[in-house]
This record gives structure tokens, C-alpha cells and sequence, in this order.
């Protein structure tokens, strides 16, 4: 085992147990559609309409006011099922029910638009559009659904998704020279096992988060790199661990270590590998989305 493995695996035994728990406004005509096409009208029971209630959780929805924050409460209840597939959002019930402006309304309403969560037609109006059309890379949506009942769904994809976004950048990363990048790797790995150590569970989930942020970077593929932020979000949404790490511990720690090895040794292989061992620690991945490591 390298040095920096054995550092940070030394750190670790000082702890026995892991850590505790990251325009134009008037473009569209939102006209009512016709009676008869209605499937019927959203059913605010329940709702919180005291704005400033609501948008804390959103990283995408803060600091915009009543403008993020009416995004992020219709934004649940449209991802949530509150409001169905083809339901009619009349502008005026809506700013009746949460008390803002018609302006306000039709900026949120754009915001949802873009992430495909709504349409707006002339002369049909605004309806909530299905679950085929929604952006469900925006990061808006995952934490959205990652707070409603389709948080299992939700954890269970972007985890699918890691294993087949992150062993292929390990393995690209180990072809790029970047001795920068693989320096603030290797930093990272000793901040996690420095926060391991400590027990301070927020740096080290920032340290792990970065970490794979980096990591993908390094793979010098731009379209990987769009696809970072999922992987951050996949780490810090709510009811799951905030690492790659279900218990960080001494083998968490070491796979992350034999990951910056690998690729300072240029070994395209092992480093794949490595990072399969990883995920492979996380047990909500499950076994029907593991696929062996690939041969030389």
C-alpha cells in the first residue's frame, strides 16, 4: 500500500465508528383552456402559503425572493404528484392562493417551463406536463424528488448513474498528466481522513464531494464534465449519506487513496478498478447495476 494510504488508514483508527450524517413577460397567454378539456382544478389543501417558509432547500431556488420560492413550492408539488400530469395552473389562482403578483406567477411559471415541468400553449393555458418530459438532470428536480416519495427512486438512479459516469472518468482521468489536479486529489484524500479522524462529518463530505468533482474533471471529457454536478447532488441529497461512503471508515478512505495512486502511476486500469471497489462500498447500489471491472 502506498504512503498516503497508510497515512490516511492510520488517521482513521483513532475513530471506531463512521461518521454521523450537502423578456417579455406577456409571451405566453395563459388562458384558461375550456371546461371541457379540464382535467379539474389543483387541490391546494394543505399547501404552506406563507412563502417564507419554504425554498430552503434548493441551492437552485435561493436568495431569489418570493420569485424562488414560489418556483421551489410549485416545483415540489408538481414532482411530488400534488399536481398531476395535464392539470390546468390558472396564474390568477395561484397568486391569489400565495398572495404575489401576477408578474411573480409568470416568472415562476417560465422557471418551470424550462425545466419541463409545465407548458403554456395559446389558448390552452398552462398544464403540468408528464414525467417523460421533465429535465430530471436539472438539479432543481433531483432534490426535489429526492425530498418527496420518490426519494428511493431517486437515490437508486443517481446511484446507477454514478456507475456509469465516474469508473469511466477514473479511467480517462489516468491518461491526463495533470499533476495539479492530482495534487489537490491527494489534498482532498487527507482532509477526509483528517475530518475522519476528528469526526467532523460536514468537512469531510465537502472534501469526498470535491474530491469526485475533481475527478471528473481530470477526465478531459467536457460532456463528463457537464454531468459533475449530478454527481455532487447524488452526494448530498437529503436521506442519503452526504459521501461516497455509506460508513467512511479505513476501506472508504483507502479505495479513495488507491484511486489518486492509480492515476499518478498513469495505470488507466487500476484506477477504474478502484473507483468500482468504491461505489461498491456504497450499499444502496445494487448488485443488478454492478458490472464486473473491464479486462487489459
Amino acid at each position: 500500500m502506498s504512503t498516503l494510504a497508510h497515512t490516511m488508514m492510520t488517521a482513521a483508527r483513532s475513530v471506531d465508528s463512521g461518521l454521523g450524517a450537502p423578456g417579455d413577460l406577456d409571451r405566453y397567454p395563459y388562458a384558461e383552456a375550456p371546461v371541457a378539456d379540464r382535467v379539474g382544478p389543483p387541490s391546494w389543501e394543505g399547501v404552506d402559503t406563507d412563502l417564507g417558509r419554504v425554498g430552503r432547500r434548493t441551492a437552485g431556488s435561493r436568495g431569489r425572493g418570493l420569485h424562488g420560492q414560489l418556483v421551489q413550492q410549485l416545483g415540489q408539488m408538481i414532482v411530488s404528484g400534488d399536481l398531476g400530469a395535464d392539470r390546468p395552473l390558472v396564474p390568477e389562482e395561484i397568486g391569489q392562493r400565495f398572495e404575489v403578483s401576477r408578474t411573480v406567477v409568470r416568472e415562476s411559471l417560465r422557471v418551470l417551463e424550462a425545466k419541463g415541468l409545465v407548458s403554456a400553449r395559446p389558448n390552452v393555458g398552462t398544464r403540468v406536463r408528464p414525467v417523460s418530459d421533465w429535465n430530471l438532470l436539472d438539479p432543481d428536480i433531483i432534490e426535489w424528488r429526492a425530498f418527496g416519495p420518490q426519494r428511493d427512486d431517486q437515490r437508486r438512479e443517481l446511484n446507477e448513474l454514478r456507475w456509469t459516469i465516474e469508473p469511466l472518468a477514473a479511467r480517462l482521468a489516468a491518461g491526463h498528466g495533470r499533476e495539479d489536479v492530482q495534487q489537490r486529489l491527494a489534498d482532498m484524500v487527507e482532509i477526509m481522513g483528517h475530518a475522519y479522524a476528528q469526526g467532523d462529518g460536514i468537512t469531510f463530505s465537502r472534501a469526498d464531494t470535491e474530491f469526485h468533482s475533481l475527478l471528473i474533471q481530470l477526465a478531459g471529457n467536457r460532456m463528463l464534465e457537464h454531468l459533475s454536478g449530478i454527481v455532487a447532488a447524488a452526494l448530498q441529497v437529503s436521506g442519503g449519506p452526504a459521501t461516497a461512503c455509506d460508513r467512511p471508515g479505513e476501506s472508504c478512505l483507502a479505495h479513495h487513496a488507491r484511486i489518486v495512486d492509480a492515476l499518478a502511476a498513469g495505470d488507466a486500469q487500476a484506477a477504474e478498478t478502484a473507483m468500482r471497489q468504491l461505489l461498491t462500498v456504497h450499499p444502496e447500489v445494487e448488485p443488478r447495476v454492478v458490472p464486473a471491472p473491464r479486462g487489459n
